[in-house]
């Protein structure tokens, strides 16, 4: 690795320009002069519209203007020691020590690690009063060197002078008083985030910022800056032992459901570095008030845990569960809309398609022969059935996004979109996923030349990724999964036609209930979709079947609502209360997803109990004589459903089995395991 900073790069006691911009101009064709970068005005016009986002002047007499540009060669460093000082928009006045960072945009992690030790060297004393107190290019280079760990320091580092130590000792605050600073009586337990849009400076100033103010009051503060070289992810326990988090962020934070259910307080990144007692104080505060705005989300949607501590098991639930959690949304929205859609335009409202059809001949001026209700029911139903027709896709697309990151979501996405057309369904989705997910992260391990590097994630990945995935689902895959889902369906149909309807009725509430929303499911749900189209007085079979899948599927979100929530609110965690609220409301929509976060933290007991209480349901919906006319909506399309109060009886019926068997399972078996896991969180915490 080159030097980032030389002699050349240095300016002492200049006068580089009146104001910020002149300063920053001055540094990028310093850079340039030195061979580091093309174009002077390129790497000018990057690192101001980053200072236009935000202003990177710091206290302390600090600025850090920073950019990634394609202009930039060479990771480098150019520093001014300016005389008099230049307003980069500090509170506390100019600043006299600036850093320009440059980065090439396609920066290897190694150099973005080393531009990154050097942020965080900023928030220690000795080095800013040693770059104060440098005599020359040379000391200067010494000092950064030694800081950033680049080789050895050509001269003896610098110390900070008494006079200034002392200075910066008397203005630190004082931490604040333990009381203050408490939860239940013991001092607080904080984790935090920390994001810029570049991912260079502010996010290592402000985690360590966040960490020093932490142990200077006397708090257990942990942190996570999410960086462009990479981060580590907080373990688990951590997560879960945290009293409140601190999200000092600019840009979005990477897999947030991790922290579902915990007291949150947000800021921009720059506040972490200037105001850390604050948030901290505030993160407390939060923690100590129930009606304080918390992270949303599920928490068991994405492991926590690096990857690299997962067994391969775990590895793949992981890779499911982000597959599943980015699907939730589509198939929340479009059920819920197509039972809009049911309840004002009526159980026939696309018979035949027509929906369809009426939204593209009629307008809200020129409606169809069945009035407003029938064109407003038309359209809620086809913008529902859209957002459906994504799930595969988003499935499939995210899967991949899970094992390559951005890269894999194209290809994944294509072949989820390749299963569906060969008629693979979920299975083929996943397979899709997981083909398009390996095959992108390979190529993205090949140590590309610098000139391909930047087409690599846009171009070269995706077409590669999305030509072998997608070419394996067509030409060897698709049709034996197809042949698979066909030959289940061809089972249940064969079953129902021997008379043995209740039996059908316990398969199927089994099946909604195995993976709550997973292939299995799915299987069941479109067989009595699909059976639909045959439904009659006559053949009042198919209706019997989509009564007893819906009731079934609706059975583990509401079971896990009810015992996390009402019977028995000590054995599941906050996290999992909060989403046992929404719980409720999914369940009641026939979203079987809901309970997922159940299950991803206790499949063990939340799947067998789920199957229980599903099984009963459909049992009794066939024993009862229960048909449904619509296929997707819940309790919004009971005028649908007949009769309703055997809809009702049965899914209150396999609802409170449910409840009631995961709370005897959380009380009784196990129980002593699960105790020694939470105390080892605990002393751990």
């Amino acid at each position: 690795m080159s030097d980032t900073i030389t002699p050349g790069l240095v300016s002492l006691d200049a006068e580089l320009g009146d104001d910020k911009a002149a300063v920053i101009r001055a540094l990028a064709a310093r850079v340039v002069a030195q061979g580091r970068a093309t174009d002077a005005e390129g790497l000018y016009a990057d690192a101001w519209a980053r200072e236009q986002k935000d202003e990177t002047g710091l206290p302390g007499g600090i600025a850090i203007p920073h950019a990634k540009s394609a202009a930039v060669t060479t990771p480098s460093l150019a520093f001014a020691r300016l005389s008099p000082g230049v307003d980069f928009g500090a509170p506390d006045g100019p600043a006299d020590l600036v850093f320009l960072i440059a980065a090439p945009a396609d920066a290897a992690e190694a150099h973005l690690a080393v531009l990154s030790k050097l942020a965080r060297s900023l928030m220690k004393e000795d080095f800013t009063a040693g770059l104060r107190a440098a005599r020359s290019d040379d000391d200067v280079v010494a000092i950064v060197r030694e800081a950033i760990g680049e080789g050895d320091a050509a001269a003896a580092p610098v110390t900070a002078a008494p006079a200034a130590a002392a200075a910066m000792q008397a203005s630190a605050p004082a931490p604040a008083s333990p009381a203050a600073l408490s939860v239940q009586g013991r001092p607080a337990r904080i984790v935090a985030v920390t994001a810029c849009a570049t991912g260079i400076a502010h996010t290592f100033m402000a985690a360590d910022a966040l960490t020093a103010a932490g142990k200077k009051n006397g708090i257990d503060l942990v942190v996570e800056p999410q960086g462009s070289s990479g981060y580590q992810a907080l373990p688990a326990d951590v997560i879960q032992g945290a009293d409140a988090v601190i999200f000092a962020t600019d840009v979005d934070v990477r897999e947030p459901q991790r922290f579902a259910g915990k007291p949150v307080v947000r800021s921009g990144v720059k506040r972490g570095i200037e105001q850390p007692d604050q948030l901290i104080a505030e993160a407390v505060a939060a923690a100590n008030d129930p009606s304080a705005t918390r992270v949303g989300g599920d928490a068991g949607a994405v492991a926590a845990a690096p990857a690299e501590r997962l067994s391969w098991g775990a590895r793949i639930q992981r890779i499911l569960l982000t597959g599943v959690s980015y699907m939730i949304p589509f198939v929340a929205g479009g059920g819920l809309l197509i039972a809009l859609g049911f309840l004002i335009g009526g159980v026939d409202v696309n018979t035949d398609n027509q929906a369809f059809s009426v939204i593209i001949d009629n307008a809200l001026w020129s409606l169809p022969a069945g009035g407003l209700g029938q064109y407003l029911g038309s359209v809620l139903f086809v913008i529902g059935a859209t957002s459906m027709g994504f799930l595969v896709s988003a499935l499939s697309g995210y899967i991949a996004f899970a094992i390559a990151d951005r890269p894999g979501i194209a290809p994944g996405f294509v072949a989820g979109a390749v299963a569906v057309i060969m008629n693979a369904g979920f299975i083929g989705g996943i397979i899709g996923g997981l083909l398009a997910g390996v095959v992108a992260w390979w190529i993205g391990t090949f140590d590309a030349p610098r000139w391909l590097r930047g087409l690599m994630p846009v171009v070269i990945i995706p077409l590669v990724a999305s030509i072998v995935a997608s070419g394996l689902m067509i030409l060897f895959l698709g049709r034996p999964i197809a042949t698979l889902m066909e030959g289940l369906n061809t089972w249940l149909t064969s079953l129902a036609a021997t008379g043995a309807i209740i039996v059908v009725g316990v398969i199927l509430g089994l099946m909604m209930c195995f993976d709550l929303g997973g292939p299995v499911n799915k299987v069941a749900y479109a067989f009595a979709v699909a059976g639909l189209a045959a439904g009659s007085a006559e053949n009042p079979t198919p209706y019997l079947i989509m009564a007893a899948v819906m009731a079934s599927g609706m059975v583990p979100p509401l079971a896990m609502a009810l015992a996390s929530t009402v019977l028995a609110r000590d054995l599941f965690p906050p996290v999992e209360r909060e989403n046992g609220k929404a719980a409720w409301l999914l369940g009641a929509s026939f979203i079987s997803e809901g309970a997922i976060p159940f299950a991803a933290a206790d499949p063990l007991r939340v799947i067998p109990a789920s199957m229980v209480g599903g099984a009963l349901t459909g049992g009794l919906i066939m024993m009862f004589g229960v048909e449904s006319l619509a296929p997707h909506g819940g309790i919004f399309v009971l005028f649908a459903i007949d009769p309703v109060w055997g809809f009702l009886v049965a899914l209150v019926a396999g609802t409170v089995v449910s409840a009631l068997a995961v709370v005897a399972l959380k009380k009784w078996v196990g129980r002593k395991e699960l105790e020694q896991a939470e105390a080892g969180v605990a002393v751990a915490a």
